[in-house]
């Protein structure tokens, strides 16, 4: 997904660099098609992301609770929260591409919205 966004925003930045005329309204359809599929893929990470964020608090608020009451208890936990950050770390990161590139395509939908008004 990563190399997708990033390709079709350089495809689109290529297309509003140049010079040559172009088909504005169709490019601003399929622009609007392809910004709502990375929607939705953003908001598919959102909720994976989020949930495991609340996985990984609740599995170290047991960890510290376990570790209060019985140490022993408390090593798998641990491992268990050091799993999670270790998966949620590049769910977070893939998010904030996920998140940013949709924002510059935002931008790109304005400047064709501007060169059809010309």
């Amino acid at each position: 997904m990563k190399r997708r966004i990033l390709t079709y925003r350089k495809y689109i930045d290529s297309i509003l660099e140049s010079d040559e005329e172009q088909d504005w309204n169709y490019i601003k359809q399929e622009h609007l098609t392809q910004v709502s599929f990375f929607q939705h893929e953003r908001l598919i990470h959102l909720i994976v992301t989020v949930t495991f964020a609340v996985l990984e608090l609740m599995t170290v608020c047991a960890f510290v609770i376990a570790g209060a009451l019985d140490s022993s208890s408390a090593l798998p936990l641990g491992v268990l929260a050091l799993v999670i950050l270790i998966l949620l770390i590049p769910y977070i990161k893939h998010y904030y591409l996920l998140e940013n590139e949709v924002q510059k395509m935002y931008e790109q939908y304005d400047n064709i919205v501007d060169r059809i008004k010309k």
